[in-house]
């Protein structure tokens, strides 16, 4: 089988580097260019140190429009514009890690009509296998969504209220006010209360199950956390379903989705840290349900979900390039 030739642009940051380190490695893929004009020249291990001696491909200032597929790893409001400023071939697929084209109502490609596809594949894995154009899921609405869409296929999320605290790198490679350490270490905070950007994705994704739920059944508050990568949910909502009950039907629910775990153990971050996984836990208290889920925000929260949409759209098996051991010492 002829390799899938692939590009990065915006390669320098978190997602990026990332995605070479997957990319590399990942037996059917050809990783043709890496662009980044204000590294352009430089090897990539220059940004990304962990890689000396594993490539000595140099960060471009152009992009090949010789590829199958294009990752877009540029910031939030930039890939609409990229687009529109580079033009490519309509036959050049791409998939979009910046929240962009998540929104049905904005997910149109310039240049050929295509819409973009939400890429979650736990959620729209078929949808995903024939897609030109995918829009990554962002890291907290994936750990969110997946905590409840086997509630919302049933028509049983109610109110719920989730909170979630995450790594630094979920801000990003640039240094602001509340990244550096001397802020981060040994300090939390909860910031972008009940007013997350990721709210809007995580409605539409459980109104795709669950109909008539309506936008204002979640309410979120994201912590700010004193560690570097990984995202922990806890959901909280009433039920008058049996724990075992709710446990068989998430298990039902991702028996066919392979980085999807359902456990009855209390999980913590350092089992999902360097994985593509997302583990999930269960527990009931009187009428209360609160669902646990834990990610790392820069694989299933990004990159590695990012090379699962890809694996789908190639049809090559889905764990392809993405069976990654935990950093759990």
């Amino acid at each position: 089988m002829e390799k899938i030739r692939v590009g990065i642009t915006g390669g320098a940051g978190y997602t990026g580097g990332e995605l070479i380190r997957i990319l590399l490695h990942h037996p059917e893929v050809s990783l043709d260019f890496v662009q980044s004009r204000s590294n352009a020249g430089k090897p990539l291990h220059a940004v990304h140190q962990d890689l000396a001696g594993e490539t000595e491909i140099l960060f471009s200032e152009s992009v090949n429009t010789n590829v199958d597929l294009i990752f877009l790893c540029v910031g939030h409001g930039e890939a609409r514009k990229w687009l529109q400023e580079n033009p490519l071939p309509g036959n050049i697929r791409l998939i979009d890690l910046s929240q962009d084209f998540r929104l049905n109502a904005t997910s149109r490609r310039e240049g050929n009509g295509e819409a973009f596809v939400y890429g979650l594949p736990e959620l729209n894995r078929e949808k995903i296998r024939g897609a030109v154009n995918i829009a990554n899921p962002g890291c907290f609405a994936t750990a969110i969504e997946l905590g409840l869409l086997p509630l919302a296929q049933q028509g049983w999320v109610t109110e719920v209220y989730t909170t979630g605290i995450t790594g630094s790198t979920g801000a990003g490679q640039g240094l602001n006010a509340t990244s550096h350490f001397s802020w981060r270490a040994n300090n939390i905070q909860a910031y972008k209360t009940l007013t997350h950007q990721h709210l809007a994705e995580i409605n539409q994704s459980l109104n795709q199950l669950q109909h008539t739920l309506g936008n204002d059944h979640l309410h979120f508050v994201p912590w700010r956390g004193d560690f570097t990568r990984g995202i922990f949910i806890s959901s909280q909502l009433r039920s008058d379903r049996s724990l075992p009950e709710l446990v068989e039907l998430y298990e039902e629910f991702y028996k066919d989705h392979p980085f999807t775990i359902v456990t009855g153990n209390p999980i913590f971050l350092k089992q999902v840290v360097n994985t593509n996984k997302c583990l999930i836990h269960l527990e009931k208290q009187d009428g209360l349900l609160v669902v646990h889920s834990a990610i790392d925000n820069l694989l299933k929260g990004a990159s590695g979900q990012a090379v699962q949409n890809m694996n789908l759209m190639f049809g090559m098996e889905e764990q392809e390039g993405l069976r990654l051991k935990a950093n759990y010492f």
